[in-house]
């Protein structure tokens, strides 16, 4: 599935001509690989039974979650998935055409290698010149070439002139996403003219594996054109089981949704597939840094040497198609499985282990990485995810604890812990997958089912569960700190419960991704320096319970639209620590900020604050998190009109000039099913058409904790949503993704908060 195929056709053409093409069955080719494998085992067979999976995908080269994932169906595909033609050609033709930015750090420069491909039929050798123009960086160079018959490779060094400045290319909120058009000609003989024309981008990016002090072990971050940058996103998975209804409007939906959020970086997921070029030019554009994985996952994989000359080929295809790309920032070899072998997933005899870490070293130091060296200098591979870097290196390629907090990435997740409890995460250098499971929209699940089904406990919602004990996980979370629905009405019990998923999640993950955030400039005990948050994960592929924070087609979760402001370049960030409220200010600014905070304590039950603290001035220098504010909670407490904290919430701000800087942020005293005096909330609103865009005046007759907006099947986004409603009005923004009417907005509207599933 993931290489290029190209046949000489040339003594088979007629006047007429049919292709005739004959797949065999993906399922029962990949049993048969495995049967014919008979030396030892590859785990494993097949997915748990909860997944309603197939078997043996590790041994096929397909999309490798088609046969079922813990978040998706098993439909594996069959058939040809990218374009199909027929070339024509007498003297030569361009096989591929591909170029990577190089900075000369000794000569302060940069330059663009140009690699080109050419099947020359010709009998004689083909001679001619190369063009190569950039206006907008008044370069212009010439050369000439001869092509000798056969397949010839024309490798060029363009000079970028060093007189002129050249923008680079910046991740989304460091920077623009500046970019250059570029074309190359090749004037060859018998006026043969081949043009190609390509958007070039220059940065630079570095992965910084050096001692902390303080700490032992080494660092984990990237650095883009020398400046360090924590990566704040998500994970991508392939954007819907059959991908031919993957559409150019799709792809932007989702990625303008990442970058709407507040997001730098996606992690394309090993289980996937290599996304389609478009994708890849959007996240240039949107500057989204990706980390690409090779599409290896949660399994281990057969070495025979057809297996490995396959991965051989889809490598290399695949970097050419792929290198010019700014936005790719890290190749990474697969998808955990350097975790699975060395934590023992599969149950591996301990006499067993040195023919399976062979088989590893063979598979994605020996193979992958030598073809990723070869054919691209210009950024970093890892053999893994987690891994632990250097550090596995040093281990023979394998970490007898990959998890290690002190060295690389780090996977969590814990389902059985209390979510708010931030002194259960990983104080760790990066932190690449991590997450919590929710329903979609009732919207979202009406499409797909019928009455019968609108239930949690229906067999419907058992069905698209594929994560197990995942429905009871969910609610086991939520009843740590929420009342769970106690509606008699089915629907408005499903309906109540859905909510109260994305409740759960929303709060779960920003409680987690913030103590990441605040963990970038400090060590504690050893650990810390954190620099990277990529919650598992960003889109779905069917209409299910998942960890996503978008649906499927689009819509934004509460979760998602909690990033917005977990994923804000400057943030208050709240905890408490041995009865002492902390707050930290962290920024991913470029430049030094002047602020002072506002801390406010609210009673739940009235809409007027108890009591409001100004702090004096501080700076927070460029990508640094800092304490602001400490204060003991029975201190705060007494200070406030001898609040308790079952009565009473605390929000807080950063200011410049008495403006409010970047998001409100709150801190819950107790859990909110504990709260005292919380009322139920009467939301109205007034729908008013603003351009493009709906203005939401509400108005609440008391404090409303996580308030929902929904508009039903209407697309489009609010402004924000899921909000803590402290005062009596405020206005929120719809942005519809198509034309809409007042009307329409209405007659769809519904809101709801939490007192209102109770």
């Amino acid at each position: 599935m993931f290489s290029r195929y190209s046949f000489d056709i040339t003594t088979m053409v007629r006047d007429v001509n049919f292709i005739e093409l004959r797949f065999q069955s993906a399922v029962l080719y990949a049993a048969q690989q495995s049967e014919a494998h008979t030396g030892y085992q590859v785990p494993p067979n097949c997915p748990p039974l909860v997944q309603k999976g197939e078997c043996h995908v590790n041994f096929i080269r397909k999309e490798q979650c088609s046969f079922s994932w813990d978040w998706g169906p098993s439909f594996p595909t069959q058939g040809i998935w990218k374009d199909v033609r027929i070339e024509a050609y007498n003297i030569c033709h361009l096989n591929y055409f591909t170029f990577s930015p190089i900075y000369d750090n000794s000569a302060q420069e940069w330059n663009i290698e140009i690699e080109s491909s050419f099947d020359v039929v010709s009998s004689k050798p083909v001679g001619g010149q190369v063009v190569v123009a950039i206006p907008k960086l008044q370069t212009q160079q010439t050369y000439s070439i001869e092509l000798q018959p056969g397949e010839r490779i024309v490798e060029l060094l363009v000079k970028i002139n060093k007189n002129i400045s050249v923008e680079n290319w910046w991740p989304h909120g460091h920077g623009n996403q500046a970019g250059y058009n570029m074309t190359v000609l090749f004037k060859l003989d018998e006026d043969l003219n081949i043009e190609k024309s390509a958007k070039v981008y220059f940065r630079t990016v570095e992965l910084i594996e050096e001692p902390i002090e303080g700490s032992s072990g080494l660092s984990f971050y990237f650095k883009i054109n020398g400046f360090p940058i924590f990566l704040k996103g998500s994970n991508w998975i392939p954007a819907d089981s059959f991908q031919d209804r993957v559409t150019s409007d799709l792809l932007r939906l989702l990625l303008q949704s990442a970058v709407d959020a507040n997001m730098n970086a996606l992690r394309v997921w090993g289980g996937g597939i290599y996304e389609q070029d478009e994708f890849y030019e959007l996240c240039d554009q949107l500057g989204i840094m990706i980390w690409q994985d090779f599409m290896f996952a949660c399994a281990l994989y057969p070495t025979d040497r057809s297996f490995m000359d396959s991965v051989s080929a889809e490598v290399a295809y695949q970097i050419r198609r792929l290198k010019s790309h700014p936005s790719i920032i890290i190749w990474s070899g697969n998808n955990e499985n350097e975790a699975a072998l060395m934590t023992n997933w599969y149950d591996i005899p301990p006499s067993d282990y040195p023919m399976y870490i062979n088989d590893y070293v063979m598979l994605y130091v020996k193979n992958i990485r030598e073809v990723v060296l070869a054919g691209d200098s210009t950024r970093p591979f890892i053999t893994s995810s987690p891994t632990n870097g250097v550090e596995s290196i040093a281990e023979g390629w394998v970490s007898h604890n990959p998890y290690d907090t002190h060295f690389g990435d780090v996977h969590y997740y814990s389902y059985s812990s209390d979510c708010w409890n931030w002194k259960l995460f990983p104080k760790a250098r990066f932190v690449s997958e991590y997450g919590y499971q929710s329903w979609p929209s009732f919207n979202t699940l009406e499409k797909v089912s019928s009455k019968a089904d609108w239930s949690f406990r229906s067999k419907f919602s058992l069905h698209r569960q594929h994560h197990a004990r995942g429905n009871t996980e969910m609610l086991y979370q939520a009843d740590l700190h929420f009342k769970l629905p106690q509606s008699t009405d089915p629907l408005h019990a499903f309906r109540d419960t859905i909510y109260l998923t994305q409740v759960t999640q929303a709060q779960c993950v920003k409680i987690e991704t913030e103590f990441y955030r605040r963990s970038r400039s400090e060590i504690v005990n050893g650990e810390g320096h954190t620099m990277g948050a990529l919650y598992w994960q960003l889109n779905d592929v069917w209409q299910a319970p998942s960890w996503s924070s978008l649906e499927y087609g689009g819509k934004w979760k509460m979760l998602h639209y909690f990033a917005q402001h977990f994923f804000a370049a400057l943030l208050p960030v709240g905890f408490e620590d041995h009865d002492v409220f902390y707050v930290y200010g962290v920024s991913d600014l470029h430049s030094e900020c002047r602020v002072t905070l506002t801390v406010r304590v609210h009673t739940w039950s009235s809409l007027e604050p108890l009591c409001s603290h100004v702090t004096g001035h501080f700076v927070i220098n460029s990508g640094e998190a800092i304490l602001i504010y400490k204060e003991p909670v029975p201190s705060l407490l007494r200070r406030c009109w001898n609040c308790t904290r079952q009565s009473c919430v605390v929000s807080f701000y950063l200011s410049a000039d008495s403006k409010p800087l970047g998001p409100t942020n709150y801190h819950f005293l107790s859990s909110p099913k504990e709260a005292v005096g919380l009322q139920k909330a009467h939301i109205t609103a007034l729908i008013s058409q603003q351009g493009d865009t709906f203005a939401f005046d509400l108005e609440t007759s008391a404090v409303a904790p996580f308030v929902w907006l929904d508009v039903g099947s209407i697309p489009g986004r609010f402004s924000d949503n899921g909000f803590l409603m402290t005062e009596k009005t405020r206005t929120i923004l719809f942005y519809p993704w198509e034309p809409t009417s007042k009307s329409k907005l209405e007659q769809s509207f519904h809101v709801t908060s939490l007192t209102n599933i109770y």
